[in-house]
Formats: structure tokens, C-alpha cells, sequence
């Protein structure tokens, strides 16, 4: 029995719900977003709950996951979501031009990175640590599955190096650091 799938999920006051035959549209302050339902699961508003429903247990794996979509986009819509991401290193840094951040990352050339439709990002720009020079780039959106693979796309560009911890990482994940080597 899924646990997730039988959670109500809360709707606000200014969010709006439609349900049709495969899908369902979520309409908020912050914008509309569709989520499919596959055969099997289905949707019902009651006293400001929407409460996933399934057919049988061999609808059992996609009860869960569906209602954490579709619950996600009600979150999206409503308050929306932020991904900060750490760029960490002496030279290195990130400009917002238009719909695109330009990284300098240490290679020969600079990164021109292109932002999506339904992606925003706002640039902190350097602070000083102990040893390196780091800057904020906070990534908002409505839609948590195209935030993070934005971000994911973002940290693949030069993934943070195991003994100084140089490059772009997440800000809200710990990374434990190698030592390095001991001299006699």
C-alpha cells in the first residue's frame, strides 16, 4: 500500500485545479503547469484536497509517484522552487547576460550557458572564504523537474575537485574534501 498515495495533497485558496481525462491543470500566482496521469490512478477534489485515487493493486507502483508530481506542481505554482549553486575558485565566476550565464571555470574559453523558458536566475556575486573566492548563482522556477536538471546540467560543467573543492556545486550539499598528501 503506498503511504505517498494515500496523503491529500493541500490546495491553496489561489490555485486552481482542472481535471481532464489524462491530465491534470494546476493554474496559480506563479504560472500553470500540466502534469499526465496514467491509466489506473485518478484525482478527486474534496474540501480543498485533491486525493489520488487507483483502480487496483497492480496500479500500486504509480499511485505514489503520480500524486508527488502532481503535488509538486502545486507547490510550483503556488510559493515555486530555488536551487543555489556554489562557484567555487580563484578566477573562477559568472556573469547574467540576458537569458544566459557566462562562466569562467578555468578553461581557455568562457561557458556560455542558456537558461530555459520558466528558469530565472539572479547572481550573488563574490565573496571571499579563507582560501577561495566563490559566487551564488540562485536558480528559480516553477517546474522542480526542469530546476534540477538545469542544475544538474549546470554542476556537470566543471564538478567541484575532491582535495580543494574548486568548481560548481550545490550550496545546500556538504562535500567532504580528500587530504592531501603529507610531507616528511
Amino acid at each position: 500500500m503506498s503511504r505517498v498515495g494515500k496523503k491529500p495533497i493541500k490546495v491553496p485558496k489561489d490555485v486552481k485545479i482542472n481535471i481532464a481525462d489524462a491530465l491534470v491543470e494546476v493554474q496559480g500566482p506563479k504560472g500553470k503547469l500540466t502534469t499526465p496521469i496514467p491509466a489506473g490512478v485518478t484525482f478527486k477534489l474534496e474540501d480543498g484536497n485533491l486525493v489520488a485515487e487507483r483502480a487496483g493493486n497492480e496500479y500500486t507502483a504509480m499511485h505514489g509517484t503520480v500524486r508527488a508530481l502532481v503535488a509538486n506542481a502545486v507547490t510550483g505554482v503556488s510559493t515555486g522552487f530555488t536551487q543555489e549553486m556554489d562557484v567555487i575558485g580563484v578566477g573562477y565566476k559568472a556573469e547574467l547576460k540576458g537569458r544566459a550565464i557566462l562562466f569562467s571555470l578555468g578553461y581557455s574559453h568562457s561557458i556560455e550557458f542558456v537558461l530555459p523558458e520558466g528558469i530565472s536566475a539572479k547572481i550573488e556575486k563574490l565573496t571571499r572564504t579563507i582560501t577561495q573566492y566563490q559566487t551564488t548563482v540562485i536558480l528559480t522556477g516553477i517546474d522542480k523537474h526542469l530546476l534540477g536538471q538545469v542544475a544538474a546540467n549546470m554542476h556537470k560543467l566543471r564538478k567541484p575537485d575532491a582535495y580543494k573543492g574548486k568548481g560548481v556545486r550545490y550550496a545546500n550539499r556538504p562535500m567532504k574534501l580528500k587530504p592531501g598528501k603529507t610531507g616528511k
